[in-house]
């Protein structure tokens, strides 16, 4: 396949993240399906800079780049997409948007703890009523003396049911719709917040979604991130982001699939020969090996676009669009080479297959991306 270059930086870093991953986080994968992140494995990724990676170094992160960030879940991906939930529940939506947008004080309060790993956050934007419409929130926050009253229901919030706070998106002026809603800190252990149901997907174990109720939830006027009406526009700059972040989680876990597809192709013998000498098989191989090559080549296009500090438009959207949909034509093509051992518990293509269907509706639908994508076309 053609290599598509990265900078020497990004190079180095990939080097080390692999050695790191395949040294310190392989020995966990098959144990997640049971234990979600055991303290010796995040105490490991703290150690490594690997929690609050998006961070500054002010409060314990690693300072990366979205590129060196978006790298790095690649690599993790390629041993289990589940160690993304760790990075981007301590480097990812909610932390960032709070150390560009918060005050001082909340980034003093809350940034260190996510860093070191004794701490997790959760960004709450999807309602049972609004999910691709995210502007049609119905969660209302109401001034009170000294802070605001936060009333409504939030689901599917990745990792909700353990985060220490969470971001929360409130109508503060229905008037205004999308220019109506705020972002809003809130602890885990607020007045009138509670975790009212969790769901396992059809993913790993560890892939949980909550439904995240407020009651009268009374927060202060500290609470508040960013401007009052600014939270739309804090949540879709983090979302483009995220967007970005679950392209590379598909990069890597789509390349590992393939190499796990190859290696089954050539020691796999059927009609006294391997499998990779059929061609049904060939053909499999070779769609998935270029669709992986022209997908890392539109999400390392748009890095470099980003790192530059170009306006990348839709890229974002056609990023993960893109790459969430080849890993699943690619997941799928594995576990067809694998045959009987592809769809057998326990065994890895089996598990990516079901870790990497969530990625074609987690950041916004496929949809939803294509919506965005046409707006930005049309308009020219």
């Amino acid at each position: 396949m053609i290599r598509i270059e990265l900078s020497a930086e990004l190079e180095a870093l990939r080097s080390v993240v692999r050695r790191f991953v395949e040294a310190e986080l392989e020995p966990w994968v098959d144990r997640l399906e049971e234990n979600t992140f055991p303290a010796p494995l995040v105490e490991a990724m703290a150690a490594q800079g690997y929690l609050g990676m998006r961070l500054s170094r002010e409060y314990g992160g690693a300072g990366m780049s979205v590129a060196q960030y978006c790298l790095v879940q690649e690599e993790l991906s390629r041993s289990n997409p589940i160690f993304t939930i760790l990075t981007a529940s301590t480097g990812g939506l909610a932390p960032t948007a709070i150390e560009r947008y918060g005050t001082p004080e909340q980034k003093q309060k809350y940034l260190p703890r996510l860093t070191s790993g004794k701490g997790r956050s959760a960004f709450a934007l999807t309602e049972p009523g609004a999910g691709s419409d995210s502007a049609a929130i119905r969660t209302r926050a109401v001034r009170q003396d000294g802070g605001w009253s936060i009333t409504g229901t939030k689901h599917f919030i990745s990792g909700g049911e353990q985060a220490d706070f969470i971001m929360v998106m409130a109508v503060t002026d229905p008037s205004k719709r999308a220019k109506g809603i705020t972002a809003f800190v809130v602890d885990r252990h607020a007045p009138g917040f509670k975790v009212a149901r969790v769901d396992v997907t059809m993913g790993s174990p560890a892939w949980t979604l909550a439904e995240l109720a407020f009651e009268d939830c009374f927060v202060s006027e500290e609470a508040v991130v960013g401007a009052v009406g600014g939270g739309f526009a804090i949540a879709q700059e983090a979302l483009n982001e995220g967007r970005l972040s679950v392209a590379c989680t598909c990069l890597g876990a789509a390349d590992r699939l393939l190499e796990l597809a190859i290696g089954h192709a050539r020691n796999r013998q059927t009609f006294g020969s391997a499998l990779a000498k059929h061609q049904a098989i060939q053909w499999m191989l070779a769609d998935s090996a270029t669709e992986l090559s022209a997908a890392r080549s539109l999400v390392y296009a748009t890095l470099r676009a980003l790192d530059e500090g170009k306006d990348i438009g839709s890229a974002a959207s056609m990023c993960k669009l893109y790459c969430s949909e080849m890993a699943g034509r690619i997941a799928d093509r594995a576990v067809q080479i694998h045959g009987g051992m592809g769809v057998l518990r326990g065994f890895p293509v089996e598990r990516f297959y079901r870790d990497l269907r969530l990625f074609r509706i987690g950041e916004g639908t496929s949809e939803v991306q294509r919506m965005v994508i046409a707006r930005d076309v049309l308009r020219g």
